[in-house]
């Protein structure tokens, strides 16, 4: 099957990514959906927030899109539409394991959401950076040390640190790492599954806004998957709200966090504090899910 569309596809396909009725369920029980119908767009140079809770289907439509779901599960259907550039628009569930590998941490990447163990313990975190670089760019040598320092600086770590192990650094070093792994090939498309979610919140801010200025910086698109709506409203120019696998509502950041319409949004965002603490925290009442109820009712 060719992984390349038909210019009247690419025409419906401008942006960067494209998710069309994706559709995810195990294997073994298919009509279980654990991500249903899901259809959004990330613009070149913008971040795309997909918030939600834990089991919602966030991180599974992330993996999807890198090819990476487990051997349990299976893309019952849908199109993930990626514009490379090079090779105009590719549906990567197309893509054979090959090619899927060349475009992972060259036009894609991915910075987990726990550092320790995305990193091998029994390696530098230079020689780690400098893999895909070697791999995607060829570089070799002093041209190699040089980017891996330059990389290490570009995300606030000496360049000395790169002869350091993982187990040597700081949490937010850790993640800072990953971050340099992932920009070192300069990708157009950036994934960040709740990356500062193990952090303090002081470097939870920082990593936040040194992602903020790399996009900014390298004009790459942003998917990033969170639970907390105050990382929504840093980053977001554009935010999903995903629900049991479906989404329930989407649109700009003014839109979604200044005029939801949805009830489970509503519920989301009552549950976050404001700057004088003054919110209590409830837990959600589902009732919506079978009937209508008022927005008081939201709550248990």
């Amino acid at each position: 099957m060719t992984d390349h569309l038909t210019s009247n596809q690419q025409v419906h396909a401008s942006p960067l990514l494209r998710l069309e009725n994706l559709t995810i369920s195990p294997k073994k029980t298919p009509e279980r959906l654990l991500v249903n119908d899901v259809s959004f767009t990330i613009q070149q140079g913008k971040t795309t927030c997909v918030v939600g809770e834990s089991g919602s289907g966030k991180s599974l439509t992330a993996l999807s899109v890198m090819g990476l779901l487990s051997r349990q599960l299976q893309l019952q259907s849908g199109r993930v539409l990626f514009n490379d550039g090079q090779h105009g628009v590719i549906d990567l569930c197309t893509l054979d394991a090959e090619r899927l590998r060349q475009l992972r941490g060259d036009k894609i990447a991915m910075i987990f959401q726990e550092p320790m163990t995305s990193l091998n313990p029994v390696l530098t975190v230079g020689y780690q950076i400098g893999e895909s670089l070697t791999t995607h760019l060829g570089l070799k040598g002093e041209r190699l040390k040089t980017k891996v320092h330059s990389l290490l600086e570009m995300v606030g770590i000496p360049p000395a640190r790169a002869n350091s192990y993982p187990d040597e650094l700081s949490g937010g070093q850790r993640q800072r790492v990953m971050i340099a792994m992932s920009i070192a090939c300069e990708p157009s498309l950036l994934i960040a599954d709740e990356p500062t979610t193990a952090l303090d919140v002081t470097v939870q801010a920082q990593i936040l806004k040194l992602l903020d200025d790399l996009k900014t910086r390298m004009n790459m698109g942003m998917l990033f998957i969170t639970h907390d709506f105050g990382v929504v409203a840093d980053i977001a120019d554009d935010v999903v709200v995903m629900f049991r696998g479906q989404i329930v509502e989407s649109g700009s950041k003014q839109q979604v966090l200044g005029n939801p319409q949805h009830p489970y949004t509503k519920a989301l965002l009552a549950c976050v504090p404001d700057a004088q603490g003054q919110k209590v925290l409830k837990p959600i009442n589902y009732a919506w899910l079978q009937d209508d109820v008022e927005d008081e009712a939201l709550y248990e």
